[in-house]
């Protein structure tokens, strides 16, 4: 199966970051250590993924952070910090 680049996240070597373009429109930083960290938390990727993707665009709209944000951390390391700080989770309830 064919993977299409756009969908594939690059582990920067020699610093904490991961960068991943987003379709041509600018990209989404996340330090790789928050994502490792955070992974500990929710082991499953799609549902780590979801979880970071929904957050970052409530952070977007203006929704308030649940930690301490420092001037160099963008949406997606602040909802990694929530995550691992366990401020936002997932629901444990399962659909029928």
């Amino acid at each position: 199966m064919a993977e299409d680049a756009s969908n594939i996240v690059a582990f920067s070597e020699g610093n904490n970051e991961v960068k991943r373009s987003a379709s041509g429109k600018g990209s989404i930083t996340m330090r790789s250590d928050l994502v490792e960290e955070a992974s500990k938390v929710i082991p499953e990727p799609p549902v780590l993924i979801n979880l970071v993707s929904t957050r970052v665009k409530q952070l977007n709209l203006g929704r308030t952070p649940l930690v301490k944000v420092d001037h160099r951390m963008g949406a997606a390391d602040i909802a990694l910090t929530e995550i691992i700080e366990g401020k936002i989770g997932v629901d444990g309830k399962e659909e029928s």
